[in-house]
């Protein structure tokens, strides 16, 4: 199997407490990935790690390009006050390739205009970021993701609170990523969109205690065990 991520005794945390102890794992190419784990197992360093924003302590992280990933975080880091729309918002995706202050050009609005159109907020363009609804925003978000067009896209629980219209749409999206030839890594709280991913890490205290095809390794003794959630059989 082709392997877009390889982490090897990786340790990381915050503030010098490790919150990931010697994680070792293996995400696959072309393929989703989701990562699901009780509050505070690591979800999110997981993926902070892998799009570079966290620093390892020891440890190594090989991705099989070169290319950045793009991370997609919970929560936009722009205030409501910030005059930004959701056009802006989304351009920002290119600005990785273009840098802070060059133009984009027709090729980069087009991108920024499917992106939106794939998410269904082109009726939102012009719109305050900071005046959208908490999914409308997120949805925004995923469209910044998209427009990095990169290898590896990262996602830190993308339909959290989201209504199941809004789920659908996205779950679709992500789909199409790994159609056309992307990788996706999602934390999820969602056990049931996680056993439809191709590919699972079980988190807990930082390690991973179960890793490969969700049926395998979600089961219910997996669930009582990790979650302490008795199971009904």
């Amino acid at each position: 199997m082709r392997h877009q991520v390889r982490l090897d005794e990786v340790s990381a945390g915050y503030a010098g407490r490790d919150v990931l102890k010697q994680l070792g794992a293996r995400i696959p190419a072309f393929t989703t990935t989701a990562v699901v784990g009780p509050n505070g197992s690591g979800k999110s360093t997981l993926l902070g790690v892998m799009a570079g924003v966290i620093r390892v302590t020891s440890g190594s992280v090989r991705h099989r390009t070169g290319k950045r990933p793009a991370f997609v975080v919970q929560r936009s880091a722009a205030t409501d006050a910030l005059p930004l729309t959701v056009r802006e918002a989304v351009a920002m995706g290119r600005w990785g390739r273009l840098g802070l202050w060059r133009r984009l050009s027709r090729e980069d609005r087009a991108v920024v205009e499917e992106c939106m159109d794939r998410l269904d907020i082109a009726s939102l363009a012009d719109r305050q970021l900071g005046e959208l609804s908490g999914g409308q925003r997120q949805r925004a978000l995923v469209a910044q993701g998209l427009a990095q067009e990169a290898d590896l896209l990262l996602l830190d629980e993308p339909t959290t609170g989201l209504d199941a219209t809004a789920q659908r749409l996205i779950a679709d999206v992500l789909a199409e990523v790994t159609a056309r030839g992307g990788t996706v890594v999602q934390a999820t709280h969602d056990l049931e969109a996680a056993r439809s991913a191709g590919h699972l890490l079980l988190l807990q205290g930082g390690a991973v205690r179960g890793e490969g095809p969700p049926a395998e390794v979600l089961t219910g003794e997996a669930v009582e065990r990790v979650w302490q959630i008795p199971v009904r059989v």
